[in-house]
């Protein structure tokens, strides 16, 4: 096994992205992936490598979301959402009312949701997706795709 600073260098970066793909906050995101890391030392026992280090640790951050948001009210804003969206999203956000859109999102089955949500608002690549969701990156791009496909078809069906 790896030294736990050579798995922080090697796997911050995704957990921060994947935690910031969930909370759309930059700051909270950075906390919450150093807590991450303080409890995977501590836990670091109990890895049996059943699944990939970054799984792991997405687990791990997945959890310290769930106590924060126990703790703490989550209050977004639609126009920080949309302001992280890369080009290839564009053309859906732009043909739609964004709370709409979100509303949309909201209600798409997973894994779309999760997986628009850490590609979009994440900015993570497929193969960091495919790497925490435990499956390839061509699964990622196919589901993506299907996602948005689905996200685009409820838009044009409600403007008919």
């Amino acid at each position: 096994m790896q030294s736990m600073e050579e798995i922080y260098q090697q796997h911050a970066r995704t957990v921060y992205k994947f935690i910031l793909s969930m909370t759309h906050d930059e700051d909270l995101s950075e906390e919450l992936t150093q807590e991450t890391f303080y409890q995977a030392i501590r836990s670091i026992d109990r890895f049996d490598n059943s699944c990939s280090v970054s799984t792991w640790l997405c687990a791990i951050a997945k959890n310290q979301l769930a106590a924060y948001r126990r703790k703490h009210p989550v209050h977004t804003d639609i126009q920080d959402y949309t302001q992280a969206a890369g080009s290839a999203e564009d053309d859906i956000i732009a043909s739609s009312d964004r709370v709409e859109l979100m509303k949309k999102l909201h209600g798409c089955p997973e894994p779309y949701r999760e997986i628009i949500y850490m590609r979009v608002f994440g900015d993570l690549s497929f193969r960091e997706i495919g790497e925490i969701m435990g499956k390839t990156e061509n699964w990622a791009r196919v589901n993506f795709y299907r996602g948005k496909e689905r996200l685009r078809k409820e838009i044009t069906d409600n403007e008919k």
